[in-house]
């Protein structure tokens, strides 16, 4: 059974990478988000080839058992990625603010000159 599991995780890894590959080809994925989905990737499937590796980290954090590590490490993975859309969000909505600024200048300037030319 063991093997099992690990050869499902070997074919997640490279499942996701094939995705995350083919997301970025058709530009639903742009390249400075996929190398994060590519290292979750790389991280399955070297969990899953070297799993005497989750057992040194398992013990190296004092965790109880691998599932408890790899429930920990997902759970800090998915803080990052939160705060990353978070700065992403952030940086997104001063830009439409500018722009909204922008764009209300401009159309003040065209109806001036609008309204001196008629």
């Amino acid at each position: 059974m063991f093997i099992n599991i690990n050869l499902l995780a070997i074919i997640l890894g490279i499942f996701i990478f094939i995705i995350i590959i083919e997301l970025v080809r058709r530009r639903k994925l742009r390249e400075e988000y996929s190398w994060l989905w590519l290292l979750t990737g790389s991280g399955i499937i070297i969990l899953a080839v070297f799993y005497d590796l989750l057992l040194d980290i398992t013990a190296l954090i004092g965790a109880e058992n691998p599932t408890s590590t790899l429930f920990f490490f997902s759970t800090i993975f998915l803080i990052l990625l939160c705060l990353q859309f978070s700065v992403q969000i952030s940086k997104h909505t001063d830009q439409v603010r500018k722009l909204a600024q922008e764009l209300t200048i401009l159309k003040t300037v065209l109806n001036r000159r609008k309204n001196n030319i008629e």
